[in-house]
């Protein structure tokens, strides 16, 4: 006797990866996708670019910081990076859409069926727009930054104080210094191992003088859940402004320092030749707050977050296929060499 076709339907788990991406790289899937369907690989996942809209699937990738292996974990997740991101971006993410099996063994968008996987729908947000592209034509004034930097000067004022994931606060640089230390001294990478030295023993030295500053931010309840990956990239002018892409996965990460998200935007923004785009906007939240970290905070948080993206770039080397490994390794130079310029004397 025949299963009924209910029955006769695969399981979830026998629609290969592969398959949700060619489906999802179709025009053909959208409504909106009438030429051509631009598709972004990070990491962590891929996103799907129509004319209007982006769709954002997870990998199903266990590293030792995320576990995305399992579907329900990537639809809890997608639903926290909705949520969290709404906070600086409500007009951008619009929902999270499964994409469905539907019978005779077909997938569809928002479908009917069972879903076999969860997507982040987003607008889709004009390249031009983006605090980066700005940077690169030499059109920003403050006419044109001031909405973006106010939206995120009310964001870390407003936001809610949070217990660090380390207490003191400072034992968790300790550590972060000494893992990315390790990390980027490997031989594999062909890094020079008496600048990441000098790097890792200037950052400690500086918490021996100076790591009650950190505790003290903490106890004065400048710790909150903040963005987390505030990258010129990620900051949208408008209008309306908007910041995207925040660190949904991991809450430990996330939560730091107003100051010390801002920082790494005045950092990210410096490596793009334009240090005072992010010196703006950290005054900004200083006049908005009343907040006036030392300056050698600051460039501690600078030259800290400088090193952490450094060990970042190199574990694409680790990739089954890491593309140009030049690339890589010139990047971890580049954010190494920026470390040192920040480092607190």
């Amino acid at each position: 006797m025949r299963p009924p076709p209910s029955e006769a339907l695969p399981e979830p788990w026998e629609c290969s990866l592969a398959d949700k991406v060619r489906f999802l790289s179709s025009p053909r899937s959208y409504a909106d996708g009438r030429d051509r369907i631009e598709v972004v690989e990070t990491h962590m996942a891929f996103v799907f670019l129509t004319a209007r809209f982006a769709y954002k699937m997870k990998k199903p990738v266990r590293f030792p910081f995320l576990d995305f292996s399992s579907l329900e974990a990537r639809r809890r997740d997608c639903l926290d990076e909705l949520r969290l991101n709404r906070r600086l971006a409500p007009e951008v993410y619009l929902d999270v859409v499964p994409l469905t099996l539907e019978h005779p063994m077909r997938l569809a968008l928002a479908g009917s069926g069972e879903p076999v996987e969860w997507l982040v729908w987003m607008k889709r947000l004009p390249r031009r727009g983006m605090l980066d592209h700005a940077i690169e034509r030499g059109v920003l004034d403050e006419a044109t930054l001031g909405p973006v930097a106010e939206l995120l000067a009310d964001f870390y004022r407003d936001a809610p104080s949070r217990t660090p994931p380390v207490v003191p606060y400072q034992d968790l640089f300790r550590r972060e210094i000494q893992e990315s230390a390790c990390e980027l001294a490997s031989p594999d990478f062909g890094l020079p191992e008496p600048l990441v030295r000098e790097l890792a023993e200037g950052q400690t030295a500086f918490l021996d003088r100076r790591g009650s500053l950190l505790d003290d931010r903490a106890e004065k309840g400048r710790v909150v859940e903040g963005h987390g990956d505030l990258r010129a990239e990620h900051v949208h002018l408008g209008p309306p402004p908007s910041v995207i892409d925040c660190l949904e996965f991991d809450r430990d990460l996330r939560t730091l320092d107003a100051v010390d998200d801002l920082a790494f935007l005045w950092l990210d923004c410096d490596r793009l030749g334009a240090a005072a785009v992010g010196e703006y906007v950290l005054d900004v939240y200083r006049r908005a707050t009343g907040d006036r970290p030392p300056d050698e905070l600051l460039r501690f948080y600078r030259s800290h977050r400088a090193l952490i993206r450094a060990r970042i770039a190199v574990r694409h080397l680790l990739d089954e296929d890491p593309g140009d490994p030049a690339r890589w390794r010139g990047a971890a130079l580049t954010w190494l060499t920026l470390s040192r310029r920040h480092l607190p004397s």
